[in-house]
């Protein structure tokens, strides 16, 4: 019963071709679906969720900053949900920075809320200035997109313009780009700086805490009430007050104390006020000129080739807005070695395709014989990036590279159908419904086994841990998903095709058509029969020399561990993108000015 059910529900979609063909032509479209919503990247993303916590303490040494700021940082956030390790740093200007890892799976909104928590609690335990600061909390976004430079072409502006120029006209219209999750400047913009006069400030008797409360008193916003409420007046009048000071001079007018003999002692008494960088511990050039550097890094599951084309509109949008003398530059857009890997696996899919479909041709030796796992060939390809879709992977080489692999597999099935199919007709069949129905009957059992087969090696591969697991997981699952949907084609869809295309090589006397696929037929045949005459007999002699054989396969195994042994290993292979990076580390302490010396020098 349940093989005449089986032979039924087989025969159905043979004698509907429709049904078969919309089922295929479903598959095809949820495929190009799919393929148009599908994000675009060179690599799955396998870095484990990373949450980043910055603090900064002004003036304090690096070991300062350890024992006050990093130490209780990370007494308080360790064994946070979720987290394997951390890292972190300090520096002698005053900076820590605090990474955090999570094991891969981790949400990383909930990770970054689960760390802001634990910094949160340990804010009371850090010194004022560190809080007055605040301690920055995010999720490291690691996939960089492309990296920006703003650069004077005349020289007419320095790098702490630029700096400001980027920080404040571009990259807030960067950052609301749908999938740019972060924005990072190697540069500071405009600060007030005060540099204090040592010997100015003994004669007065006068210490650092002096001049920040004479800061805080003074340049201040603060709401100042109205008058008018309670008379008679006709209108209402809102006070309003110099609040933040903006300019040099305003800063240096700021009022310290009174000096004994009735003066006011000023800020520009005391120190010298200018409008500066916010830090002098770096700098940013490009071919030895001043520049505003910064970084794109993408979102997580975002598309990298559609972002890098928005950040190009927008970028020419802006250009045409900057000032005389000053132009955008790439200095690394992950666009074009992302464009280069999968324009050439995208060559290597059709050359692939159209070499199986020469190879299914040759062997079949008929122009509708070969079109029909031709079509499977594309139904199984295309409906594949739809279930990429519904599981939430990405176009990504190992995608690809599983696809150009598939291609060869995924018309095996179809292929199967219709060699039973003919082998009907060489029997003696002349209706192509009849050899079809009956095809179907005796490689159905034949056609779920293989596929099943061929889906027990691939899926294991989803189920491994750690890094590799998540690296191999997207290749493994492409290759199931499209023998499944192979499978499926093979079901439906080939099995109506072979009863409308397919007809008998003989006619109805039992004579065998003398066309060019006859012809060929026989041209092909005659070489085949000689090779595989030559092949029986090699067989032959190896089975009478049983030992011979055996010593073969030993040595190929002995061979095999050897060259396992001796083959370098690793993740991924080695790929040049066409880029240098260059590292200078001179002696810990050494100024900006000597690292600047020191690097004209090797220039």
């Amino acid at each position: 019963m349940q093989a005449n059910f089986q032979d039924m529900s087989i025969n159905t979609f043979i004698q509907r071709p429709l049904l078969s063909a919309v089922i295929s032509v479903l598959i095809v479209i949820a495929g190009i679906v799919g393929l148009e919503s599908l994000p675009v990247e060179q690599y799955p993303d396998i870095a484990p969720p990373t949450v980043f916590v910055f603090a900064n303490y002004p003036g304090a040494s690096a070991e300062t900053v350890i024992k006050s700021v990093v130490t209780p940082l990370e007494e308080s956030i360790n064994g946070v949900e979720g987290m394997t390790y951390m890292t972190s740093s300090a520096s002698n200007s005053g900076e820590a920075d605090i990474t955090v890892y999570f094991k891969k799976g981790i949400d990383p909104d909930m990770a970054a809320v689960n760390v802001q928590n634990r910094v949160q609690s340990a804010l009371a335990n850090l010194p004022a200035e560190v809080t007055k600061e605040g301690v920055q909390t995010e999720k490291q976004q690691n996939a960089e997109l492309m990296t920006l430079s703003l650069c004077s072409t005349d020289g007419r502006f320095d790098g702490n313009f630029l700096n400001n120029y980027m920080n404040i006209n571009v990259t807030p219209r960067l950052k609301r780009i749908q999938g740019v999750g972060r924005v990072l400047l190697f540069g500071s913009s405009y600060n007030m700086r005060l540099w204090l006069d040592p010997n100015k400030m003994k004669a007065y008797s006068l210490v650092p805490a002096d001049i920040s409360s004479a800061l805080e008193a003074q340049n201040i916003e603060a709401a100042t009430g109205s008058f008018g409420q309670n008379h008679a007046n006709a209108f209402e009048y809102t006070m309003k007050y110099r609040g933040r000071f903006s300019t040099p001079e305003q800063f240096g007018n700021i009022v310290i104390r009174s000096t004994q003999n009735g003066q006011i002692l000023r800020l520009r008494d005391v120190a010298r006020v200018e409008l500066g960088a916010d830090a002098y511990n770096f700098t940013t050039q490009l071919d030895g000129k001043p520049a505003a550097i910064a970084m794109l890094q993408q979102t997580a599951g975002s598309n990298a080739s559609e972002i890098i084309n928005t950040i190009d509109k927008e970028l020419e949008d802006m250009s045409a807005q900057l000032p005389p003398g000053m132009k955008f530059q790439k200095i690394n857009d992950t666009n074009h070695f992302l464009n280069a890997s999968i324009k050439v696996v995208v060559h290597t899919l059709f050359e692939a395709l159209l070499l199986v479909i020469l190879v299914v041709y040759v062997f079949l030796q008929d122009i509708r014989s070969t079109v029909i796992p031709s079509i499977s060939i594309i139904v199984s390809i295309i409906g594949t990036f739809g279930v990429l879709q519904l599981i939430g992977f990405s176009i990504n080489l190992l995608t690809l590279f599983a696809l150009v692999l598939a291609i060869g597999t995924v018309v095996d099935d179809a292929i199967i159908v219709v060699e039973a199919v003919q082998a009907n007709f060489d029997k003696g069949y002349r209706s192509p419904y009849l050899a079809s129905r009956d095809a179907m009957g005796s490689v159905t059992s034949a056609l779920f086994t293989s596929t099943l087969i061929f889906m027990a090696v691939f899926i294991p591969v989803s189920m491994m841990g750690g890094t590799s697991g998540a690296f191999y997981r997207q290749f493994g699952l492409t290759m199931a998903v499209a023998v499944g949907i192979s499978f499926i084609n093979a079901m439906t869809l080939s099995p109506a095709l072979c009863a409308l295309l397919l007809k008998p090589y003989k006619d109805e006397n039992g004579n065998e058509k003398n066309n060019f696929a006859a012809r060929f037929r026989r041209a092909f045949n005659a070489v085949f029969s000689v090779l595989e005459d030559k092949y029986t007999r090699a067989v032959s002699a190896f089975i009478r020399h049983k030992y011979v054989s055996y010593g073969i396969v030993a040595a190929a195994v002995a061979l095999l561990v050897f060259l396992v042994k001796i083959t370098p290993t690793g993740l991924l292979p080695q790929e040049d993108t066409g880029m240098v990076y260059v590292s200078m580390n001179t002696r810990p302490g050494t100024s900006m000015h000597d690292n600047a010396k020191t690097l004209n020098t090797v220039k």
